[in-house]
């Protein structure tokens, strides 16, 4: 028997076990959760479809908020309301925040080089100390609010030469130079893009890429033999952006390591503590890229996409607009520059970003969890090592929390104690529990800020022929939900 026939024969083998498997070896299916029946060998795959919050959420109407599919070789576990999360984030984070990881974050050994994609462990709780006392503590936050005014205060002079020559904004790109300019100053002291280049918009689209890419569907997460073929080309892809931009954070770091050794300045920026912890050997050089890449990732694209979404829905809801414009008014009486400390006294432009977080949030599925042991969740087995996916899009629409959840409605929180800190189970945009977003301050803090500058100062009108009725308030999924038309709207001097 030659070696052909023998491969060949295995494989028959393999394949009729597996399908044998799935067809016949329940694995204790009469505890799981429900869900759609399973086809022989792919599972559910095909009702993942193009948009699967979408997809998930339609499930889980027939099969219940807690729910399970077979995706491929794969038991995955789907969270769609605000009372199972909170029974899975109040009793059982600890049994359920391992990570399942996806084989494309796997590109560079991203999932070992970063606080994202690691196991909770020692390794995991430095990343995370590192990042709350260095890198993003409230005591960094609040010093460099003089830096956050600066970029938003070019941002508004930006769209104030826009007004000026009755060109239209590009919202969403606006709002990125905005955030990107603003991690690159306080990571590196330097600016990265400028509102009138396409820099920025080729960093748009890396990044656009790169989160894409690891919130795509993937064969190779389905069926482990795939995972060494890389079917769909995603893991080469996601290596080659990492890369992209591991050199532009290089540059930085080589140019300052050189610096450092000719000069006893310091900058005092991020970049000057992250080389301080690599000499002390705290972090190695590849950990402080992929954690580079994982901060640039989530601080831009997540930031912008939202304050996008909140701008599309005010134009949508004109009378929401003129209101919160006259309540910075009120507030700001004739003082023209608004401070952080403003926003406090605008509880109807909080309810507007909080709205906004609900119905878009900046990620649709919470990266996702893997179960450590078998655990027992509202009344089901969630099995060891299964994959769950905590459909956030599901949850903000949920509607035994929220009446009317698919209308935009920012009045549902004013004289609410309703917040986004991961307390209130039907609204969780940044996550709860040990692995809630870090960043979180930094997000909320930018997106007030840059929504109260751009209504105080300018009036808005979508371009000719278009009617707040005709705009497309369609999405491209991905770990974030952009915009599948780029808002473009045309800004008005208010004086």
């Amino acid at each position: 028997m030659d070696y052909l026939t023998i491969v060949m024969l295995v494989s028959i083998v393999f394949f009729l076990y597996s399908l044998l498997k799935m067809m016949f070896i329940t694995h204790s299916n009469a505890q799981l959760p429900p869900g759609p029946k399973p086809m022989p060998l792919i599972g559910n795959i095909l009702e993942i479809g193009e948009k699967p919050h979408r997809s998930f959420a339609n499930l889980a109407k027939s099969h219940g908020p807690l729910m399970s599919l077979r995706l491929g070789r794969v038991t995955t576990i789907v969270v769609s309301s605000a009372e199972v999360a909170k029974e899975m984030f109040l009793k059982n984070d600890q049994s359920l925040c391992d990570r399942c990881v996806p084989n494309s974050v796997t590109a560079g050994d991203h999932h070992k080089l970063t606080m994202s994609w690691l196991p909770v462990s020692p390794k995991w709780k430095n990343f995370r100390k590192i990042t709350a006392v260095h890198l993003l503590s409230p005591q960094r936050l609040d010093a460099c609010h003089a830096l956050r005014h600066a970029k938003v205060k070019q941002l508004y002079e930006y769209i104030q030469e826009c007004a000026i020559k009755g060109e239209a904004v590009d919202i969403g790109k606006a709002a990125f130079t905005t955030s990107l300019n603003l991690l690159s100053n306080l990571f590196f002291s330097v600016e990265l893009a400028h509102h009138t280049s396409n820099t920025s918009q080729e960093f748009k689209q890396l990044i656009w890429d790169i989160m894409e890419d690891i919130g795509k569907p993937n064969y190779a997460d389905y069926f482990p033999l795939l995972k060494y073929v890389d079917p769909l080309g995603i893991r080469h892809r996601l290596a080659a952006n990492f890369d992209k931009l591991i050199d532009v954070f290089q540059s930085f770091i080589r140019k300052r390591l050189l610096s450092s050794y000719s000069s006893a300045t310091s900058l005092n920026d991020v970049l000057d503590v992250l080389l301080k912890l690599y000499k002390e050997k705290a972090l190695n050089m590849g950990e402080i890229n992929h954690l580079l890449v994982d901060i640039f990732d989530a601080g831009t694209d997540t930031t912008s996409n939202t304050f996008e979404w909140a701008m599309a829905e005010l134009i949508r809801h004109p009378i929401m607009m003129r209101r919160a414009q006259t309540e910075i008014a009120l507030v700001l009486g004739k003082d023209p520059t608004i401070k952080e400390a403003d926003v406090a006294n605008m509880p109807y432009l909080q309810a507007i970003i909080k709205e906004t977080l609900r119905l878009h949030p900046p990620t649709v599925f919470l990266l996702p969890r893997k179960a450590i042991t078998d655990v027992k969740l509202y009344g089901y087995v969630v099995p060891k090592n299964s994959q769950i996916l905590v459909n956030l899009w599901a949850i903000g629409r949920d509607p035994k929390v929220w009446n009317n959840p698919n209308e935009f409605m920012p009045d549902r929180f004013l004289n609410s104690d309703i917040d986004v800190k991961g307390r209130d189970f039907g609204l969780l945009p940044f996550g709860a529990g040990r692995r809630i977003c870090p960043g979180m301050n930094l997000a909320y803090r930018m997106l007030t800020l840059m929504l109260a500058t751009l209504l105080q100062s300018f009036d808005w009108k979508l371009p000719h022929g278009i009617t707040p009725k005709d705009l497309d308030m369609d999405e491209k999924f991905g770990i974030s939900l952009q915009k599948t038309k780029p808002l473009q709207l045309i800004p008005i001097l208010k004086y």
